[in-house]
């Protein structure tokens, strides 16, 4: 059999030219996923890439061991989502039982089948509510989260639900900077666990964000924010696309909205953010004024060992053992 990271090199050599006719598919299939060949560079730049896959599993001593079943029941917001915790049970030499989201079958499918083409021998196997497993990763919605609960209590689990993401501005930030941080709040229609929707900033700084042409779904849900706010007298400022609310350190309950919380000492927003580390996926800054946030412009593209929820899944499948 061939080694994990010639499995997955070649997996990223693949996805790198990745037939348009599989991204129609994946785009018919669920209109939101405007941003494929997007998430395709994430994964082929960040977690496909050899001497980043040979860096990574060295941090891990994995040894022989009788694999374990792992069910992974993905999500399917963004465009192969799921696509991390496969590749972190194969690493970890367990079998993936895996349940697709039915928002995301295309893509899913389409790795899959490259994987055990490249592979043969590598097992991956489809999950079924009659599916004999022995540990479960599981991510879905808040009350998804409680029913993974309910029906995985006497196993292993890792079950993850909704988190946001932040950005802390300090005044100083340049054009680049704001554009960038634009492809973090839009890129994947602000669906993403990593998408910010919460920004703090001092409360002279004048907020600037241009918004891309996005799908049906999302203007709908932007005309439908503004006609609400509009009728409940809320105070908001109008991209053209997206809206800017004036607000406390508050998540924004709508995909078009996005909340901006003005503060005079950043130690208040690093007490803040120490506080609700378990509502919080990603913080992105200017990559020196807060500690372990991501720069401007990498919140879409996640690293090998950007755990969601900050939990090492490698650890959790090796503790398996």
């Amino acid at each position: 059999m061939k080694s994990i990271v010639d499995i997955f090199t070649e997996l990223g050599a693949r996805l790198g030219q990745i037939p348009q006719g599989v991204v129609r598919q994946a785009v018919e299939q669920n209109g939101w996923f405007c941003h494929v060949d997007t998430a395709m560079e994430a994964l082929c730049s960040q977690m496909l890439d050899r001497a980043k896959l040979e860096q990574w599993l060295s941090a891990y001593d994995i040894l022989p061991h009788t694999p374990k079943r792992v069910a992974i029941i993905m999500a399917g917001n963004i465009p192969a989502v799921g696509f991390a915790d496969l590749l972190y049970v194969v690493a970890s030499g367990n079998i993936p039982v895996v349940k697709y989201s039915a928002k995301d079958r295309v893509l899913m499918n389409y790795i899959v089948e490259q994987l055990q083409s490249i592979e043969p021998q590598l097992v991956i196997e489809q999950y079924n509510e009659h599916s004999q497993v022995d540990a479960v990763i599981a991510t879905g919605s808040d009350s998804a989260t409680l029913h993974f609960r309910s029906i995985f209590g006497d196993i292993p689990a890792l079950i993850r639900g909704s988190r946001h993401s932040v950005a802390v501005l300090t005044g100083s930030e340049s054009e680049q900077d704001m554009a960038a941080l634009s492809a973090d709040i839009f890129t994947h229609c602000g669906l993403g666990c990593r998408n910010v929707s919460l920004i703090f900033a001092p409360h002279d700084f004048e907020l600037n964000l241009r918004v891309p042409d996005m799908p049906q779904g999302y203007k709908n849900n932007y005309r439908h924010a503004r006609a609400l706010m509009s009728l409940q007298g809320r105070t908001f400022t109008d991209c053209g696309g997206a809206l800017i609310v004036e607000s406390g350190a508050e998540f924004p309950r709508s995909i078009s909205c996005i909340n901006i919380c003005r503060y005079s000492d950043l130690q208040q927003v690093y007490s803040w953010i120490a506080d609700n580390r378990n509502r919080i996926q990603c913080v992105v800054s200017d990559g020196k004024s807060v500690p372990n946030s991501v720069k401007f412009g990498q919140a879409q593209i996640p690293a090998l060992n950007d755990y969601a929820d900050d939990v090492d899944v490698m650890k959790f499948l090796l503790s398996l053992q």
